[in-house]
């Protein structure tokens, strides 16, 4: 799922070409202007042309300032935008578009959709109530039931910010409110969920959960404060009251680590530093540090080791009876 995240947004908007290409043509049945709005009006059968991306619609607007500058371009009745480059078909659909040519940026509301295909096979599709796209700082924003689908990963969220490079790479993102990414057999949540594309670090805050499945099929689940992973050096962090389950193996502590095996570079050891305890059944084991391994399944505590292992001695009664 860490993989797959790392390409679910190597997107723009296809609109960011209207802001810098030099020729704009629209085409409609009527074209007017109004001096009190300061509202040149286009209406029926609207098409932009700029470049190699389209704007089609049944109404459109574009406001003038008193210098008589082009302010913003709105398109309304749930325009469509498109552009189709090396075989790949990006699409905005949204009630209304907007695009200022002085602020340069691209705002989508209601209903908004956008998609990047290949051929006829969608790639990535971004859904949410608003979504705007700065042209300046190469961020997109999408606001409201955010869901972000790529191949056989999901992403859902109350806001996400996307930060790309010119060239469409993506650099950041981060999904905000009820984040949650779902994979087939892997999924995470927190409060705020972060992806960091330079130093190649996924971030995950506030009601953290992540559960997987381990190469034997076993159930694995972390929930935290706090989770931290390091794709570059394979590191794993976890802090804040941090949990694990595993099969029957239930473990807790203020912080984990969980470095890979020199071998197999898979995971198979996890660190709990602080006063932390793990339980298997009726035994539960209490110590400054925990080591837990998942294959062979065992375990290794030190410092101020206690073990309790419950009703043992009323067991012990009832035999002597």
């Amino acid at each position: 799922m860490k993989k797959k995240l790392i390409t679910i947004l190597s997107i723009m908007l296809m609109l960011a070409t209207c802001a810098i290409a030099s020729d704009l043509v629209i085409e409609s049945d009527t074209q007017s202007f109004n001096e009190k709005e300061s509202k040149i009006k286009f209406d029926g059968n609207v098409k932009v042309s700029v470049d190699d991306a389209h704007v089609v619609g049944n109404k459109a607007d574009v406001t003038v300032t008193k210098n008589n500058q082009l302010d913003t371009a709105t398109f309304y009745d749930k325009p469509y935008a498109y552009q189709i480059q090396n075989n790949k078909k990006r699409e905005v659909k949204a009630n209304i578009l907007k695009l200022s040519l002085i602020t340069k940026i691209v705002r989508a509301e209601g209903n908004t959709q956008s998609t990047v295909s290949e051929g006829k096979r969608p790639l990535v599709m971004i859904t949410a109530d608003t979504q705007e796209y700065d042209l300046n700082t190469n961020v997109l924003t999408a606001v409201g039931g955010v869901i972000i689908k790529y191949k056989d990963v999901q992403t859902s969220s109350d806001k996400a910010v996307i930060k790309t490079d010119k060239n469409g790479e993506l650099k950041k993102l981060d999904l905000y409110g009820n984040a949650k990414v779902n994979e087939k057999v892997s999924k995470a949540e927190g409060d705020h969920i972060s992806y960091n594309a330079d130093n190649e670090e996924i971030y995950a805050e506030g009601n953290t959960m992540t559960h997987t499945e381990t190469d034997d099929n076993v159930p694995l689940t972390v929930k935290a404060r706090m989770q931290q992973f390091n794709q570059k050096q394979n590191i794993y962090n976890a802090s804040g009251n941090v949990q694990v389950w595993y099969d029957d193996y239930y473990a807790k502590g203020p912080k984990m680590s969980v470095f890979p095996d020199k071998t197999t570079n898979k995971f198979n050891e996890i660190y709990f530093n602080g006063r932390s305890l793990i339980n298997q059944n009726d035994k539960t084991i209490y110590a400054n540090k925990i080591k837990m391994i998942l294959n062979p399944k065992d375990f290794y505590a030190e410092g101020n080791t206690k073990t309790v292992i419950k009703n043992i001695q009323s067991a012990d009664l009832e035999g002597n009876k």
